[in-house]
């Protein structure tokens, strides 16, 4: 018979290992309310930073455009990743295929500064010869959001995919053939069938796009332009001149809005999941039954 108990020193590293990791985020929080402006010596409880950052006009604007971007990319990155995946993952073999999952593994693999620079160049070459076209301005590829928008979505892109992928490739096709049988069209299966076994995941990578882009600072500092600096840029210029305690004040915020809409995600989750468990099981128990009468 198997041992089932959990060995000390696995209960011991699996503890070190969250200590390590929120013990920091408990501490960033906690020096949130100083009321000191050293942001290492404990001054006293105070919430004089967060409405002093509520009033820093420049990293209000600089959050707004990083949640648009982020929001954008993901959604953007999410489609064309449920493409790619699904094509990776019921069309096995194709002509191009090993050259179209190595195009899609690329940006993980390619270091950001890379990634950047021949973001811009492609963008100032097609801008180029759109104006050479054109005979006219441009100014939509401007180095901006749009810019940045592209970036972000091909970063978060193959990321999604390898999740979407990931998650078509352990699913059960026979559900997939008996529609195909009943004769479903290829594009009502998708919708009908595919499409809601793989919302956790696409939920997952939608999650997965947002924080990639909000983190993303090495190929952003490539693709804006003037009056188009995003959050990390702004916190990575204002640190460099000294820590400030609105640095404070805004990752607790980030971490109490990404922490509450994870908790959220996962409630509707498991609670789809349970759903669809409970009606596999009436639909089996129907089943038995109708078998039993026949």
């Amino acid at each position: 018979m198997m041992n089932n108990k959990i060995s000390p020193f696995l209960k011991l590293a699996l503890v070190a290992g969250l200590l390590f990791l929120y013990i920091p985020l408990f501490i960033l929080v906690i020096y949130s309310f100083n009321d000191s402006k050293l942001v290492t010596v404990w001054g006293g409880f105070s919430t004089k930073w967060y409405g002093r950052l509520l009033q820093d006009q420049q990293i209000l604007s600089a959050a707004w455009l990083s949640l648009k971007i982020a929001v954008c990319a993901s959604f953007a990155a999410v489609t064309l990743g449920t493409m790619a995946g699904y094509a990776m993952a019921r069309i096995k073999r194709f002509r191009g295929s090993t050259l179209f999952a190595g195009l899609i593994s690329a940006p993980m693999v390619m270091p950001d500064v890379i990634t950047g620079l021949s973001m811009l160049l492609l963008i100032i070459q097609v801008q180029t010869m759109l104006q050479g076209w054109l005979h006219s301005d441009v100014t939509w590829l401007d180095r901006g959001f749009f810019t940045i928008f592209l970036g972000h979505t091909t970063l978060c892109m193959a990321y999604i995919t390898v999740v979407i992928r990931s998650r078509l490739a352990e699913l059960d096709q026979s559900l997939e053939e008996a529609a195909m049988d009943l004769g479903a069209r290829p594009m009502k299966i998708f919708f009908v069938i595919t499409l809601p076994l793989i919302a956790p995941a696409i939920a997952s990578g939608f999650l997965l796009g947002i924080t990639l882009s909000l983190d993303d600072v090495v190929i952003t500092s490539f693709l804006s332009g003037p009056g188009s600096s995003t959050l990390p840029q702004v916190i990575f210029s204002k640190i460099r001149l000294g820590l400030d305690p609105k640095m404070n004040v805004l990752a607790t915020i980030f971490i109490a809005v990404v922490g509450t809409l994870v908790i959220v995600v996962n409630y509707f989750m498991l609670r789809q999941a349970t759903k669809r468990d409970r009606e596999m099981q009436a639909a089996y128990k129907a089943e038995q039954k109708a078998l039993e009468s026949a």
